[in-house]
């Protein structure tokens, strides 16, 4: 099940981040960046933060599952959903664990 734009755009409001935070279309699902940095993937409208050992106390009493076939198990953070503080506290920790992402190379026009 592919997960609906509804539920990206409401934990996107629900985090507080306001124009830091944005989503792309992945596969059918979604990708969840602060400042560019993949902190989240929303997959079967479940929100799946990326783990970090920076964020291991805060995402220990969360469940884990793969957010697709084959993957590794993420914490899931659905229940944080209604909670805007910890759900913002969880994706700013996440943020700051997370790599700075790479220059992207200029694309080469044609001949």
């Amino acid at each position: 099940m592919a997960t609906e734009l509804s539920f990206v755009e409401y934990v996107t409001e629900q985090s507080g981040f306001g124009d830091r935070i944005t989503f792309k279309r992945m596969f059918g699902e979604y990708g969840i960046y602060i400042d560019g940095k993949v902190v989240a993937f929303a997959c079967d409208n479940s929100l799946f933060v990326k783990a970090a050992d920076a964020t291991a106390t805060l995402t220990a009493d969360l469940p884990r599952r793969p957010p697709y076939p084959g993957a590794k198990p993420y914490p899931v953070g659905d229940e944080l959903l209604d909670d805007s503080e910890r759900l913002h506290e969880l994706l700013a920790a996440t943020a700051k664990a997370m790599p700075e992402p790479k220059a992207r190379k200029p694309k080469r026009k044609g001949p």
